[in-house]
């Protein structure tokens, strides 16, 4: 699974210090209107006209997510087309990330992928909203500052997953270093987790796990398990 344009968008606005402004420029690019959003939407261009503003809250990730969506398929309904020229390429370091329209518990996260938490969290309360994979040695060459909107989808709530970690401390280093913080990460069969790594971890009040599933094995679980998710969602609507 690839990060699509939704992700992108979502990832902006979430990490954006000014999350209405960037909302606007989505808008903008997409040459829509306050009053068409706000039309799809069912609400007044006013409460539109505040979240751009800033004079109402900054949205909470559902209402990002309907945003989002709307956008693109105002976009689409228009016969428009504006966004085909964002279309978002594949990124080497990321081989698969996907969001949950219904979030599950860490505790379920870590039983999938057949796992073991090294922190001691309750994770049975802690909610995981998505995943993304990262391959850490692409990532090392590859990965800038340009790219956390990629590596958060639509919430930070998450899980990142690395694979090729040796002890495991670069990866929590990046996590304590950024303002953003996933709520867990996991490392897929490292050689060892040098006690540095879970110390950061309990520092930043991260979930710390490890899986000795190969990498191929544990995408195909996660992808499953979102299509499962996703498809059990659906039919509730």
């Amino acid at each position: 699974m690839e990060t699509s344009l939704p992700e992108k968008m979502a990832g902006e606005i979430t990490l954006s210090d000014n999350p209405g402004k960037t909302i606007r420029k989505w808008r903008e690019e997409l040459r829509i209107s306050q009053k068409e959003l706000a039309l799809h939407l069912e609400m007044s261009p006013s409460v539109i006209s505040d979240y751009e503003s800033g004079r109402r809250r900054s949205p909470g990730i559902r209402t990002i997510r309907r945003m989002v969506e709307a956008l693109l398929d105002v976009d689409r309904l228009s016969g428009r087309g504006v966004a085909k020229k964002f279309k978002v390429t594949p990124h080497e370091a990321i081989p698969s990330m996907a969001e949950f329209l219904e979030p599950i518990s860490a505790t379920e996260f870590v039983r999938v992928i057949e796992g073991r938490s090294l922190t001691a969290f309750d994770s049975h309360q802690r909610q995981i909203h998505g995943y993304t994979v990262i391959d850490s040695l692409r990532a090392i060459a590859t990965l800038d500052a340009t790219d956390y909107p990629r590596v958060y989808g639509w919430s930070s709530e998450r899980a990142l997953l690395f694979t090729g970690v040796k002890y495991g401390r670069s990866p929590m280093v990046a996590v304590r270093t950024h303002f953003l913080k996933p709520a867990m990460v996991v490392y897929v069969q490292p050689e060892n987790v040098d006690e540095l790594a879970v110390e950061l971890a309990k520092l930043e009040n991260v979930i710390l796990a490890r899986t000795e599933m190969d990498p191929p094995v544990v995408i195909e679980r996660l992808e499953s398990l979102v299509m499962q998710l996703n498809t059990s969602a659906k039919m509730e609507l």
